[in-house]
């Protein structure tokens, strides 16, 4: 029977709970069209649920209603609206406070939430000025006339049983002002409108409790009503932003995970403002009960202690592999040189061997002429006479020639060179004789390592060089040879000239000569005479100096004939080649070497050659032979000894000054050129120093390169070495132009002789100065020497400069009030007025010319095709890198200061949740583009000098602007790292990590193109001021509250509005649920917008690039000649 019993007990309870579920599900259907308040059902626990459930589908429709109507507005700030809403009104994980409401109104609480038409009212009134913070404006249920106790914060009212409530009607507010009670837990009621909005996520919202001391109902900040004593504190009062209604958000170190329950935050766990759950902590991080943010600074020590290590092994890694191929090409050029040497020493074995057996053999000849008869040695005169050649050669003893003289006989017989194959073959003794001294190595009886002595000095086709020991033994080889050569010319036969000049071993050069006739300099703004009448020629093969006294134009004629004159009207003639053509069109083979010791101070000597022989070389010519060219260049320099060492700068020590005038020459002897111009080459020089670097130019003439060089008081020695001299004297005007061996006589015959013990071109200046008189018996004025070389050559004289010519032919004296400035003719007394429009004229003039000059194609005529536009950044890059790594330890300060920046910016500067960080990445942004800027200057404000120098050249201005910028993205990748290391772990924002990264990254980008066009466009000073000014005046700019129209469009184009936008979106993002209002209210007065992050990523990069275009188009069109 008791078994009976529960079996039936059992059966009837399943029944009846079937029986209530049908209830339920037939209790559903008809509540869909009725109020929950219809029934008397809620305190069921049954049904409860249900309705419950009911009641959130229509809440949920009512706010995705609500989204769709405020996204119109709130689109600036609401990314993604469903995901948003969800964020803050999604709360189907949890009903119970929603349950809770159901019950306390009886099942009213639809009639007491608000419809669309009062949410929207409510979340309107935050996009609309007012001038009462504490209430809505008035409204149908609100106003002067009506006023029940529900329009009380945290108090809500009903509609009336009959009157319909359709919660997403979103136009008209329904009549709400019967059975008025306090607000449910979990909603919030306005102060003005009389019904329940629920509270989002991340809030909590209880009851509030009267605090009977203060008047206060806590936790919230609204009073009783006065004369109502029958009022209560209600529940919460206001959903605004953190600033107006922080009450509501969940306190830091606790969470909320519904809007009526609050828990602390555990150990191990933080808990922001509004949060919902509770996070966990990273390891190595300290997290105690009720934290509100992890301490993460164990992790920014971590990444700048990876960063650190990761940049040591790069320096150091990198200088190991510089040092050790260094170390190995040093190995294998001293095993070239080493062989080279042997190899020469064989050579002089073999030929004192060779010589040797000629003399034996002669001897022999001339015992067998005394035993046989006439008749027998004459059938045979063609042996007798080979072998007596080298002997008669010998008895015939000239004077070596001039080179010019050399240079005609070498260009008029290399056609009869191939004759030689036409001569009678010798007989079999004769012609071993000849093997041996013309191939040693190819006769079979002799087993040497000598290498072919008439080779040619191009590395041989077909043959393949690999190693640099290969290279350096052909590159040394080939320099003994040449030694070799200058040893046996240094007295030369007649038959040895011509074998000089037949000789295929000397290598020409294509040829430049320039001529120029009544060339004539004027200067544009003065109207002064630089250059006046200028007529002659400068030759291949010849060193041409240019002297003269200080002012003489010296400089001048060297820029006039390289075809740089700025500034000036130039008539006249200059012709190449006998022809009217640009001497641009034969950039690519001259040479200009410049006064000034334009040299990079942080590479080696051999690095500064290199470069200049990689990048104006022709693209075709084998590596040996580059390695032959750069090698002979250093040996006949007399570089040997420092080619490894850095030239240094005026900070750090380097080689000497001497050296350095010789590695700044060396830069266009390495390209190989046909006319090389040297600017005072020889000043700061011994004169040990200066013979060797005439040695060296003398031997670039025998290749027939046009010299001409301007030379300030060479000593005797260096004197005779010259061929041709032109001589200055003030004003432009030539004095002597001919050979240099020839001046004295010159003067001689107008009567000006050299004192003994004197140097005659220091005698010369010294009259042409007017420091020395000439002899009075000679009846010459230093002023008339111009107009005695126009007569004594028949050249045409300037009108101006007739009448001294006149009163030359019949000597007179000249009359003081005539001498006067001869270029400065037609000078006529201005007014300032007058005065101040011409100067202003000729600088505008001047800088016309400039940008002329700069923007000039010629055609090229030099047929040389030298590396393009890619390879030359290839080269580029190789040298930039060496720069800056032996530059590690500016970097490392770089990259302290920034460390310390973020450590200083990141504790002071703490993150407000009110405007999401915005004050502190405002400091960072100044912090971050003031010392960007300046390290980026060092990029193109150091070597300014260089770079005009090897664009002048020809060398490509692209590549070298894209191998600097290039280089500079290293800096770019790792300093926003850096940086962050420390600031982001100080501040921790919401933000993710890579967020701040790249806005970073970008603005770094942005103001490193910006340091490039300041440090182009002004000297390094004012860049270095501007470069501090700007990121304060932008910032200030872009962040001026309550702009006008025009300062807004001012600010577009600030480059820090839009890293600080960036920076601002990127956290406000992450801020949701009840922060919503806080977001929209805070990017609704900076005027952000949320849908901008990546066109604000765009602008910023955009910005960089346009700046740097900027300073390359003033790279190339302002640069200096």
């Amino acid at each position: 029977m008791p078994d009976m019993s529960k079996k039936k007990i059992k059966f009837s309870s399943s029944w009846s709970l079937v029986l209530w579920v049908i209830f339920a599900f037939s209790l559903l259907r008809f509540v869909q069209c009725q109020d929950v308040g219809d029934y008397n059902e809620v305190d069921n626990p049954a049904v409860l649920p249900l309705l419950t459930q009911l009641v959130y589908s229509r809440l949920s429709n009512l706010t995705a209603v609500l989204s769709r109507e405020i996204n119109n507005r709130s689109n600036f700030c609401v990314k993604d609206p469903e995901a948003d809403w969800n964020q803050a009104f999604n709360f189907s994980s949890n009903l119970d406070f929603l349950a809770t409401c159901i019950q306390k109104t009886k099942g009213d609480i639809t009639r007491r939430i608000c419809t669309a038409a009062e949410m929207k009212f409510y979340f309107n009134s935050f996009f609309e000025p007012s001038t009462h913070d504490n209430y809505l404006k008035p409204n149908k249920n609100c106003n002067l006339t009506s006023w029940v106790s529900g329009c009380e914060p945290g108090w809500a009212c009903s509609v009336g049983q009959d009157q319909p409530v359709d919660l997403e009607n979103s136009h008209n507010i329904p009549a709400r002002t019967r059975n008025c009670q306090t607000c449910c837990e979990g909603f919030f009621c306005p102060h003005g409108i009389t019904c329940m909005i629920p509270c989002p996520l991340g809030s909590y919202c209880p009851l509030a409790k009267l605090n009977n001391t203060t008047g206060v109902c806590e936790p919230y900040h609204y009073q009783l009503p006065p004369g109502q004593p029958n009022h209560t504190c209600g529940g919460a009062n206001i959903w605004a932003d953190v600033g107006s209604s922080s009450e509501i958000f969940c306190s830091a170190g606790s969470y909320c995970p519904t809007t009526v329950q609050k828990n602390s935050c555990s150990s191990g766990h933080y808990c922001r403002m509004g949060s919902t759950s509770e996070k966990r902590c990273f390891k190595l991080t300290s997290c105690k009960a009720n934290s509100t943010s992890q301490n993460i600074h164990a992790y920014g020590i971590m990444l700048m202690a990876a960063l650190t290590t990761v940049l040591l092994i790069i320096y150091n890694c990198s200088d190991q592999v510089i040092t050790t191929r260094e170390r190995r090409l040093a190995k294998s050029r001293e095993a070239g040189a080493r062989s080279a040497r042997e190899t020469a020493r064989a050579r002089q074995r073999w030929k004192v061997a060779k010589d040797a057996a000629k003399k034996h053999a002669s001897g022999l000849q001339a015992h067998l002429s005394r035993t046989f008869s006439r008749k027998k040695y004459g059938k045979y005169p063609e042996q007798f006479k080979i072998l007596n050649q080298d002997k008669s050669e010998m008895e015939v003893d000239l004077y070596p020639p001039s080179h010019s003289s050399n240079f005609s006989i070498s260009t008029s017989l290399p056609s009869s060179a191939p004759s030689k194959g036409k001569k009678k073959e010798p007989i079999d003794l004769m012609q071993m004789m000849h093997e041996i001294e013309v191939d040693p190595d190819g006769y079979e009886g002799i087993n040497l390592e000598v290498a072919d002595p008439n080779t040619t000095g191009h590395m041989p086709e077909g043959e393949q060089m690999t190693t640099h020991t290969q290279i350096f033994k052909y590159a040394y080889a080939q320099l003994e040879k040449e030694k070799a050569m200058e040893l046996e010319n240094k007295n030369l036969t007649f038959s040895g000239v011509v074998n000089m000049a037949i000789n295929t071993e000397i290598k020409r050069r294509p040829l430049i000569e320039i001529s120029f006739k009544e060339l004539t300099l004027t200067l544009k703004a003065k109207n002064k005479h630089l250059l006046r009448g200028v007529t002659g020629k400068i030759k291949p093969g010849c060193i041409t100096a240019v002297m003269g006294p200080s002012g003489a134009g010296k400089t001048t004629f060297l820029s006039a004939l390289a075809g740089k004159p700025i500034g000036c009207r130039m008539t006249g003639l200059i012709l190449i080649n006998g022809k009217n053509q640009s001497i641009h069109s034969y950039k690519k083979i001259i040479g200009f070497v410049p006064q000034d010791d334009i040299v990079h101070g942080n590479l080696t000597v051999e690095e500064n050659l290199w470069f200049s022989a990689h990048c104006r070389l022709s693209a075709d010519l084998p590596k040996p032979d580059k390695v032959l060219i750069v090698e002979r260049v250093i040996e006949s320099l007399g570089l040997q000894t420092v080619r490894d060492s850095l030239v240094g700068t005026v900070e750090k020590r380097g080689i000497s000054g001497g050296q350095k005038k010789r590695v700044n020459v060396g830069l266009e002897m390495v390209m190989e050129p046909s006319l090389l111009i040297l600017d005072e080459p020889t000043s700061g020089l011994d004169s040990a120093s200066s013979q060797l670097l005439l040695k060296a130019l003398r031997r670039e003439a025998l290749e027939g390169v046009n010299i001409c060089m301007v030379v300030h008081q060479p000593s005797y020695t260096l004197f005779k070495m010259f061929d041709d001299l032109v001589l200055l004297a003030k004003g432009g005007l030539i004095v002597y132009h001919g050979p240099a061996k020839k001046v004295e006589e010159y003067f001689a015959g107008l009567g000006i002789n050299v004192p003994e013990r004197v140097n005659p071109p220091d005698h010369y200046i010294d009259i042409l100065e007017g420091i020395v008189t000439p002899s009075p018996s000679s009846g010459v004025n230093y002023k008339e020497l111009p107009i005695r070389w126009m007569l004594h050559n028949g050249y045409p004289i300037p009108p101006d400069m007739q009448r001294y010519a006149a009163g030359l032919a019949s000597p007179v004296d000249i009359n003081p009030a005539h001498e006067s400035n001869l270029g400065g003719f037609g000078m006529e007394e201005q007014s300032f007025a007058g005065e101040l429009w011409q100067d202003m004229k000729s600088h505008v003039e001047l800088h016309r010319d400039k940008i002329r000059h700069n923007f000039l194609k010629s055609r090229d005529l030099s047929n040389r095709r030298t590396p393009g536009v890619f390879w030359q950044y290839r080269y580029f890059l190789g040298r930039v890198g060496k720069q800056r790594l032996r530059e590690a330890k500016i970097q490392a300060i770089d990259y302290l200061i920034l460390l310390l920046a973020g450590v200083c910016l990141g504790s002071l500067a703490k993150v407000n949740d009110q405007t999401f960080g915005a004050a502190g990445y405002t400091y960072t942004i100044i912090a971050v583009s003031l010392l960007c800027k300046i390290a980026a200057l060092r990029s193109f404000s150091l070597d300014k000098l260089q770079y005009w120098r090897e664009s002048a050249s020809g060398i490509s201005s692209l590549a070298y602007f894209l191998a600097k910028d290039t280089i500079d993205h290293f800096n770019t990748v790792i300093k926003p790292v850096l940086y962050l290391s420390m600031f982001y772990s100080f501040t921790n924002p919401r933000s993710s990590f890579i967020d701040n990264y790249v806005v970073l990254l970008c603005l770094i980008y942005c103001v490193t193109g910006i340091a490039y066009a300041l440090a182009i466009f002004f000297e390094p000073g004012p860049a270095q001021l501007w470069s501090v000014i700007l990121p304060v005046v932008l910032t200030l700019i872009a962040t001026q509250a309550n702009q006008s129209n025009t300062l807004k469009n001012i600010a577009n184009l600030c480059y820090p509005k839009w890293a600080l936008e960036a920076f601002v979106i990127a956290n406000a993002e992450r801020y949701y649920g009840v922060w919503l209002i806080t977001r929209c209210g805070s990017l609704l007065k900076t005027g952000y917008n949320l849908h901008h992050w990546g066109l604000c990523i765009f602008i910023l990069i955009l910005i960089g690039m346009v700046t740097r275009f900027v300073a390359f188009f003033g790279m190339v069109t302002f640069k200096k000649k």
